[in-house]
């Protein structure tokens, strides 16, 4: 018999504790037990309690015999329904909200309400649902979360309770949490600072992770770092949530995260800590103060990094060219902008360049312009890239380095991606300059949301007589040009971290190392059917469930291979993938015996 233990988040502070059971002490408990092949839940949760926990709520679908068991007869309506039928019913209400603000809203409510039927339907309509959890509208859901704000989830630091931070992690009930998101919310991608209204980016995270990789919702956790804000807009701000205060100072604010680390390794030092949306200098020094420390990793460096790298794998199967063949031009110099120029050096290292050789090969661009030696200060991690401060002298009089046009004339590049969320940066007139000067120029205009991007598909399509190949950080439909269509492909992070992730957790890996991260673009970039017919760079959203699984057998094999992994294998690496896979189904409830044991 296998018992697993399910603390309930939060606990209810009105239930007594339970005696010791198995050497521990549990309260608001739920046990799964499988017993010669029968599976089901036991839990102490009687009436209102029960429907109040979302972790175990069933709603209408309770059987007869556990309405009777769990005192819920007059709770319910009197009709049992399947999951089935409560998801026929959950689109429907769905599907009336008059945006996608309010449909995010839904979706919300009935997480807070029931996991399991939230889950369920996302992930039997995530074409359609994916946009409206995650980017984009989750980025407006952030910007309204203390106007909307019903329910908290997660864990909240802030920096005034800074010397109860291993008190505040005690408080949560289970000690079984195999991964964190953690923000403090200062750089989210397309909105800026917000505070701490930025606990909804942690969350929609984790919500990927289980709708696409099936992480166990119940053993992940999201956690807000309150340092302040200095968005002005939130300081006046008469709901919000948050503390209001400007960011505290740099060496404040190291000592704080340095204590909330510590503190998490402390209470769970197995955990997998994914890093998500500090500011750029934040973002890296973490990344490379902690990864030799904890299994950590930055969705907005090495993921963003990944996916662009999967997708130009591809695009360089198309044209039957090396990496270190080409010229890259990266317009958006910040986190995620050298995310990706780190990963493509990388591979051009791979491929036989040296160091200062790959380095020659990009060209980066911020709000100053291009990124020059020339400058009395740059951000260390973007140092190497910088071209010759005596480049831009050799141009032609008046070409000006600070314009994207006028780099794009004299570097010629072979390669442009654009992480700026500047709308409409790659105007006509770069991408046919760009065009002109390569048979198959890879244009990748990644910011999001879709009102930030540097352009449209159909436009970049339609500028280069359909010979660019496209990839986009927003969904976009595919383009209908010249009688034939171009598949749009989507640059999404879902594609590479929920996969990952479950291949860290699975292995349970002590780090994420390169060769891990290598493992899980490879497969990436495999997943996708390219072919004479379909030239789409990455496999769509609708196939993530399977690229996911196919993510962590490779990443949790390289764990293994590397001698990185905890977890002891003895066999298949694929079923021990899948058996760390949950899935949103009911399961039947029995009440909880306790046995006291002497």
């Amino acid at each position: 018999m296998k018992l697993y233990l399910y603390p309930i988040p939060g606990g209810q502070s009105n239930i007594p504790e339970f005696p010791k059971y198995g050497g521990l002490q549990f309260k608001s408990i739920a046990i799964t037990v499988e017993k010669e092949g029968t599976k089901y839940i036991e839990t102490h949760l009687r009436g209102s309690q029960l429907l109040q926990s979302s972790h175990l709520n069933k709603g209408t679908a309770f059987s007869t015999k556990e309405r009777e068991l769990f005192h819920l007869i007059g709770l319910l309506p009197h009709s049992v329904e399947t999951l089935d039928e409560q998801l026929q019913r959950a689109y429907c209400q769905f599907s009336l909200q008059a945006d996608d603000l309010q449909k995010n809203i839904f979706l919300n409510n009935l997480y807070n309400t029931n996991e399991t039927l939230f889950f369920r339907l996302i992930r039997e309509h995530i074409p359609e649902m994916m946009p409206i959890v995650y980017t984009p509208t989750a980025g407006l859901a952030i910007q309204r979360y203390s106007d909307e704000f019903r329910k908290p989830r997660g864990i909240y630091l802030s920096y005034p309770e800074r010397e109860h931070v291993d008190e505040i992690l005690s408080q949560w009930d289970d000690d079984k949490i195999d991964l964190i998101v953690l923000t403090d919310s200062e750089q989210i991608l397309g909105i800026g600072d917000q505070g701490a209204n930025g606990i909804g980016i942690s969350v929609a995270k984790l919500v990927v992770y289980t709708l696409c990789a099936g992480i166990n919702p119940r053993r992940m956790l999201p956690i807000m770092i309150d340092v302040g804000t200095n968005n002005p807009d939130l300081l006046e701000d008469p709901f919000y949530l948050g503390w209001r205060h400007p960011r505290i100072s740099p060496k404040e604010y190291h000592k704080f995260v340095e204590n909330v680390v510590n503190a998490i390794n402390e209470k769970f030092p197995h955990v997998f800590l994914q890093w998500e949306d500090f500011g750029k200098k934040n973002a890296r020094y973490h990344l490379d103060r902690y990864q030799d420390v904890m299994c950590t990793f930055n969705d907005d460096i090495q993921g963003t990094g990944a996916v662009a790298m999967a997708a130009l794998l591809n695009a360089l199967k198309i044209t039957g060219t090396q990496l270190s063949n080409h010229r890259v031009l990266i317009y958006g110099a910040g986190t995620a902008g050298c995310g990706i120029a780190d990963e493509l050096w990388r591979q051009m290292v791979k491929e036989g360049l040296n160091h200062q050789e790959a380095y020659d090969h990009f060209y980066l661009m911020d709000r100053e312009g291009l990124v020059t030696g020339a400058r009395d200060k740059i951000d260390y991690f973007k140092a190497p890239y910088a071209c010759s401060s005596t480049e831009p002298s050799e141009w032609d009089p008046g070409d000006d380095p600070r314009e994207l046009l006028d780099v794009v004339r004299n570097v010629q590049p072979t390669i442009l991606i654009g992480t700026s969320t500047v709308q409409g940066a790659f105007t006509r007139e770069v991408v046919t300059t760009m065009a002109s000067q390569i048979e198959r120029p890879i244009i990748f205009p990644l910011s999001n949301p879709l009102t930030l991007t540097e352009a449209k598909p159909e436009d970049i399509i339609r500028w280069t007589g359909g010979r660019a190949l496209v990839a986009t950080g927003s969904p976009f439909s595919d383009v209908e040009f010249r009688q034939k269509s171009y598949p749009v492909a989507q640059c999404n992070n879902a594609l590479i971290f929920p996969g990952l992730g479950l291949g860290v957790v699975s292995s349970q890996a002590a780090r994420v190392t390169a060769s891990m991260m290598d493992a899980a673009i490879v497969e990436l970039a495999s997943s996708a059917q390219l072919n004479e017919d379909n030239t789409r760079l990455l496999p769509e959203v609708s196939r993530l469930m399977d690229v996911s699984k196919d993510i962590g057998v490779a990443v949790a094999r390289q764990a293994i291979l590397e001698g990185v992994a905890r977890k002891r294998v003895n066999g298949n690496i694929e079923a021990l993938v899948e058996n760390n896979m949950w899935e949103p189904v009911y399961i039947p409830y029995k009440p909880l015996v306790v046995i006291n044991s002497k």
